[in-house]
């Protein structure tokens, strides 16, 4: 499984683009794969072909009215292991004895 974090901003847009990451996140949220809204990004948990395809599709979208967008990929992949997005907290919580914001 691959836990990707991405972030994709149009940087023609001016500050505020937010109308733009929203129509990121409806594609997002329409995959059905996991993910994580952060202020800076957004963890999606899949196959490679999965997450791969909902950033292309991110992209093809933005790009349609966007003449200049700055994308940012980090991806980790553990072999047999799902659920990593609550796991992977979970288990630094555990360490500390307590929950943290998350």
């Amino acid at each position: 499984m691959i836990l990707l974090e991405f972030s994709m901003t149009p940087l023609d847009k001016g500050e505020s683009v937010s109308q733009y990451v929203a129509r990121s996140l409806d594609i997002i949220d329409s995959s059905g794969l996991p993910y994580r809204l952060t202020p800076m990004g957004t963890c999606i948990e899949g196959e490679w072909d999965e997450v791969m395809d909902v950033v292309r599709r991110c992209f093809e979208r933005m790009s349609e009215d966007c003449v200049r967008i700055t994308t940012s990929i980090k991806m980790d992949y553990r072999k047999g292991k799902s659920g990593r997005l609550e796991g992977k907290i979970a288990s630094v919580e555990e360490r500390l004895g307590r929950k943290l914001s998350t």
